[in-house]
């Protein structure tokens, strides 16, 4: 893996993050077309931390929202954090409970089993982005039938949201940590709409939520780096981790460009058609699966 290779993934991911389109499917795509291994453990930790580097745009952007909406006053920030602890105990609890049963049944008879070992699996990521944009496209439409039914106001029934809001976003989170192609912004955020949250509020709190969730990925991919390379070295694991790093602070800076280009047109709506991407890009990724990447 070249520097150039580590650019490339990195604006991938960058353009690809704020949209709803599970910007892991792109980066795994434009790796087998690249010819690398997206299962290999070099691979997983470069693209967690490429959503690491992305992370730090989104708080970046969404900074001056989460300020309003979180952290006026004590009573509104310990609401804040209750909802994401909740929502983050939920989206372990599943999809932990998804990983163990994928390593100890799925790969019962392998040793040192990981469920990063189905990333690589075109056959597998297709489906998931079809069912990502299943639904997306029911929460869009959604979307416009309120929209259609009264033009003057935001869809969505309240800015507010409940507990239980909240863990339906947290659970269905959980069910996207095992599977690429599944969009964790997009099924949490068509999730948080379809249960009647505004979607600016839940895009609020989906990305909060990444951002929480981020620290622990990072610490499970570079433990797998660790166990599968067999590093007892901290000057080997330095060189085995610098391309990661660099890999974050250019995806850092692809995604601080994509949300200046992408903001207002994400803000004008029309949820629905990015469903409909995911449905067109879950037919290219079968035909990439059936012709041989």
């Amino acid at each position: 893996m070249t520097l150039f290779h580590v650019i490339i993934l990195a604006i991938v991911q960058g353009f690809a993050e704020l949209l709803p389109i599970s910007s892991s499917a792109h980066v795994i795509v434009a790796e087998e077309l690249m010819g690398m291994n997206p299962a290999a453990p070099q691979m997983t930790l470069l693209l967690v931390m490429l959503h690491t580097g992305t992370m730090f745009a989104v708080i970046v952007y969404f900074w001056n929202r989460w300020r309003r909406a979180y952290f006026q006053s004590v009573a509104q920030f310990r609401k804040f954090a209750i909802a994401v602890i909740f929502a983050t105990f939920l989206t372990g609890l599943i999809g932990g409970g998804l990983i163990e049963g994928i390593e100890h049944v799925l790969f019962r008879n392998q040793a040192h089993a990981w469920v990063e070992q189905l990333f690589g699996h075109l056959n597998l990521i297709a489906p998931a982005l079809a069912a990502g944009g299943i639904l997306i496209l029911a929460a869009g439409l959604l979307e416009k039938r309120q929209r259609g039914a009264n033009p003057g106001a935001k869809p969505g029934a309240s800015s507010e949201m409940t507990m239980k809001q909240t863990g339906i976003i947290g659970a269905v989170q959980g069910l996207c940590l095992p599977f690429r192609g599944f969009s964790r912004s997009g099924a949490t955020i068509s999730a948080g709409m379809l249960s009647g949250v505004a979607k600016a509020r839940a895009e609020d709190f989906s990305f909060a939520l990444a951002v929480a969730i981020t620290p622990a990925a990072i610490a499970r991919e570079l433990y797998r780096l660790i166990q599968m390379q067999h590093i007892h070295h901290g000057t080997r694991l330095a060189f085995e981790v610098l391309p990661s790093v660099l890999g974050a602070f250019f995806a850092f800076l692809a995604g601080l460009v994509a949300l200046k280009w992408l903001s207002r047109w994400l803000e004008s709506g029309r949820w629905y058609i990015f469903g409909i991407y995911c449905l067109f890009a879950a037919c290219v990724v079968g035909y990439l699966y059936h012709a041989g990447f």
